[in-house]
């Protein structure tokens, strides 16, 4: 059964105006957007309610969801899986908008390519393999590190160990990252649906309610 995101959403009656702001009396049935669908915490914050999942290629959320759950109209649980709010800086960009991406953000291909946006540190351990810096560490330009070797029983020093990273490794790496989500399992889908019923269903006790799945907007004024 298909699962689209707007169709959870509940309704309520927005009053219409004229062009020149003006109640013309009628409303209209529109989506609640103002009611955000979210997992509840306690199943959020454990880990054994998800799978790691890495978005490949061009993927997009729906593709995912195909995957995944054979449903794609459950990519919008992929994104509250990983509280994503913005498909567009929060999902992997696609090969074609991350160059465009870096078209845009960098003047030319030398800047790019050629261009350091910081230093990483290489892996510094002693000869007993116990690891001083570990690889990765920004560091500066130029970086040294000097320690106490028990194995050589003396003291040691690492001279040049800044690795510099492109800006085009960068901007890579960050897009990379973007593709390591958690996928909340299949077999507990039912509990998050059921959740969202239960906070789309409007409660009796409002001058405002209609039903469980339509009450009438207040007169808000949207221009002084």
């Amino acid at each position: 059964m298909a699962n689209p995101y707007f169709n959870k959403l509940s309704d309520f009656l927005y009053v219409n105006r004229t062009k020149d702001n003006r109640i013309d009396g009628d409303y209209s049935v529109v989506k609640n957007f103002f009611k955000r669908v979210k997992i509840r915490e306690d199943i959020f914050q454990d880990l054994t309610f998800f799978t790691k999942f890495n978005v490949k290629g061009d993927d997009r959320p729906d593709n995912v969801a195909s995957e995944f759950y054979d449903d794609p109209t459950l990519d919008w649980v992929g994104l509250l899986s990983n509280n994503i709010v913005n498909v567009q800086s929060e999902w992997p960009l696609s090969q074609a908008d991350f160059n465009g991406y870096l078209l845009e953000k960098y003047d030319d291909e030398t800047t790019l390519y050629s261009g350091i946006h910081h230093y990483e540190a290489s892996e510094v351990k002693t000869s007993t393999n116990v690891v001083i810096i570990p690889s990765g560490v920004r560091v500066g330009v130029g970086q040294s590190v000097s320690f106490y070797d028990e194995g050589l029983d003396q003291q040691v020093i690492r001279t040049n160990i800044a690795l510099p990273i492109s800006n085009y490794i960068y901007e890579e790496d960050l897009n990379n990252k973007k593709r390591e989500i958690f996928l909340l399992k299949p077999e507990y889908l039912s509990l998050v649906l059921d959740d969202i019923e239960d906070i789309m269903t409007y409660k009796k006790g409002s001058t405002q309610f209609i039903d469980r799945t339509l009450v009438q907007g207040d007169d808000i004024r949207l221009y002084s």
